[in-house]
């Protein structure tokens, strides 16, 4: 069976790190890494008023690998440490609301898990890492708020280039849930990657995208879908923030999302055909309550079809 996914189980032992101690010569907690041939799905489950809901059990989640249910082999709903990249905007586009987002950006990362691996991404029509030459990860929470800060608003827009470079950033990270939260409007307009690339890597690969979408009534190049589609696809979530506070709330839900979920593992079918395939995650919540599950569109089996790069 070809691989599909290389997991790293970490331990749970306590520590007090400032954010990417690990690659700043800190004490590292123990990992027990295994390889195995599990489809691993980050999940977030929420009730009809969007409260998520913690506490299932195994027995309460059924996962559909192409519609055929499939046993889950891996489950754990105990909060997990997360390599976090915060991609930006940076095009003239955005100027009025950098400082909402730097502000919002800062105060999510206070409320990070000490373990937690941040980094940013800046772009307009180049894109370059926030933080300073050499540095993987952040060190501290001031160090991220002056990668954040520092970038000013101008130029055109090369969101696809952008995440790109971030998902190749996110493969130095070793926590256990891999995210991006991308603020955009969704234009592009100096990317030399297209929308098709950029998803096919994202399918392929384990983090999960949350879309901070802000757009200017008067702009002509916004894209608001492509950001709905790269947070669909991935198992993220879309907010479309209108004030300044809004923008808070947004990064609030994220992280609260980030440490509330679940993730469960099953092994495909050995028929599996190679390609992509769907993949359906059902909660039943026990009292009758009515759950969405939301989770990665699908998996792909079989070699990877590298001209989509």
């Amino acid at each position: 069976m070809h691989r599909l996914m290389y997991v790293a189980l970490f331990c749970g032992l306590s520590a007090t790190l400032v954010l990417g101690a690990p690659h700043q010569g800190a004490e590292q907690r123990p990992t027990i890494s295994v390889e195995t041939d599990l489809v691993m799905l980050p999940v977030t489950v929420v009730d009809r008023r969007g409260e998520f809901v913690t506490g299932l059990t195994r027995e309460q989640f059924d996962v559909y690998d192409n519609g055929e249910k499939q046993a889950v082999q891996f489950f754990t709903s105990e909060e997990m440490t997360a390599t976090v990249g915060i991609v930006i905007d940076c095009s003239t586009s955005m100027r009025a609301r950098r400082d909402d987002v730097t502000a919002a950006a800062t105060a999510f990362a206070r409320s990070a898990h000490p373990l937690d691996e941040m980094f940013s991404v800046n772009f307009n029509e180049r894109v370059w890492q926030g933080l300073p030459s050499g540095v993987i990860f952040a060190a501290d929470v001031d160090q991220l708020h002056r990668a954040l800060a520092r970038a000013p608003a101008l130029g055109m827009t090369a969101l696809f280039d952008a995440v790109d470079r971030a998902l190749d950033h996110l493969q130095l990270g070793t926590r256990d849930r891999k995210a991006l939260i991308l603020v955009s409007d969704g234009g592009d307009n100096a990317s030399a990657q297209t929308l098709r690339a950029v998803l096919g890597r994202a399918r392929r690969g384990s983090a999960v995208i949350y879309s901070v979408t802000l757009t200017d009534p008067d702009s002509h190049d916004a894209r608001p879908e492509v950001l709905r589609t790269l947070a669909r696809e991935t198992g993220g979530d879309v907010f479309v923030p209108r004030r300044a506070d809004d923008v808070m709330k947004a990064f609030t839900r994220i992280g609260q999302e980030i440490r509330s979920g679940y993730m469960l593992g099953f092994s495909p079918p050995t028929v599996a055909n190679d390609g992509f395939r769907a993949i359906r995650v059902v909660a039943n919540s026990g009292d009758g309550r009515q759950l969405t599950v939301r989770t990665r569109a699908g998996y792909y089996a079989g070699p990877h079809d590298e001209g989509l790069r």
